[in-house]
């Protein structure tokens, strides 16, 4: 009798401590399984996040906003946003069917107007980047730019000394078939192109918008010293420059280096007047901090008294030279 009781209690208590550890692991192993399903809710707000972040970050990089148009900042001598920058630039793409381009020449009556004989007229006068960006003959359908820069040299006759191409109207100089020049093509805006080149191009429709210019420091992504070619006046005492640079998707920066442009600007070690073989550095950076690819080709435009830089309703830069013409760059 005592043994069959001895025997019940202790299978009553084994019985009682399975079910407590039977209870135990069940909620354990609960726990193991919600666990996951926990961690994994958070994993998928935290890539949710991150994906949002990715896409906030592409829409903020220009190169990689399939909208991105044409955009104006400021930057170090490293390619790198500064409010107080020295580098004051254009970024804009050229197939935008948002925008539309012209080049305008210092002219004394209206561009494209012809004599009796049915002849170009091409009567020239001295004008500043202020008022060549401001006349008649910088509207395009009624409207005026928003962007412009300084290009082409003037001659003593006050004429444009390069390739200078207005609308497919041409407006050039004794250097047009001897020194580079930047452009836009013509057509529809997505099969718009911007060159570099000497001379005419070798289709048509690439010679559009062309402007004169001089100093190509970058050919086919490869970047060269040119201060040797351009001489001391142009590399040591009048070193404030202006220049047009194309990457390889296809966009294009427009930067004047000048420590008298009209904003703020902070001069440091790496914010400052450069020669033009310090130029890699800063375009490298613009094109790599925005998203832009690589730089093919560069170009400078008439620096020492001309540069000059406009961009919605202010001119940021201008110098006391006539300048021979003007690239100018409309919203639609």
């Amino acid at each position: 009798m005592f043994n069959r009781n001895f025997i019940g209690i202790i299978l009553l208590v084994v019985g009682v401590l399975f079910f407590r550890s039977y209870q135990e692991n069940n909620l354990s192993s609960q726990d193991v399984a919600q666990k996951p399903s926990i961690n994994l809710k958070e994993e998928n707000i935290s890539l949710e996040n991150k994906s949002k972040l990715l896409k906030e970050s592409s829409a903020n990089c220009l190169g990689e906003n399939q909208n991105f148009s044409i955009e104006f900042l400021k930057t170090n001598n490293l390619g790198e946003k500064f409010e107080k920058g020295i580098n004051h630039v254009i970024i804009f793409n050229p197939k935008s069917a948002e925008l539309d381009f012209k080049v305008n020449v210092s002219l004394a009556h209206n561009i494209y107007e012809k004599n009796d004989n049915g002849k170009l007229r091409k009567e020239y006068v001295p004008k500043l980047f202020d008022e060549i960006i401001s006349d008649e003959n910088a509207l395009l359908n009624g409207k005026k730019p928003i962007a412009a820069i300084n290009a082409d040299y003037i001659d003593t006759d006050d004429k444009p000394q390069g390739l200078n191409i207005s609308r497919g109207i041409e407006y050039s100089g004794d250097f047009k078939d001897k020194r580079s020049s930047f452009g836009v093509s013509g057509g529809e805006p997505s099969q718009r192109q911007a060159t570099i080149g000497v001379g005419r191009r070798n289709r048509d429709i690439l010679n559009y918008n062309l402007v004169g210019g001089n100093g190509r420091f970058y050919t086919k992504g490869k970047f060269k010293d040119i201060c040797e070619a351009l001489g001391e006046f142009a590399c040591q005492r009048a070193i404030n420059r202006s220049m047009a640079a194309i990457t390889d998707q296809g966009y294009v920066i427009l930067l004047v280096n000048d420590a008298r442009a009209n904003s703020d600007i902070e001069i440091t070690e790496v914010n400052r007047e450069l020669l033009p073989d310090m130029f890699d550095d800063v375009l490298e950076g613009i094109a790599r901090n925005n998203c832009l690819g690589k730089v093919q080709e560069g170009i400078l435009f008439d620096g020492g008294e001309s540069p000059g830089l406009f961009y919605d309703n202010k001119t940021y830069v201008e110098n006391l030279g006539a300048i021979g013409s003007v690239f100018l760059i409309y919203k639609k």
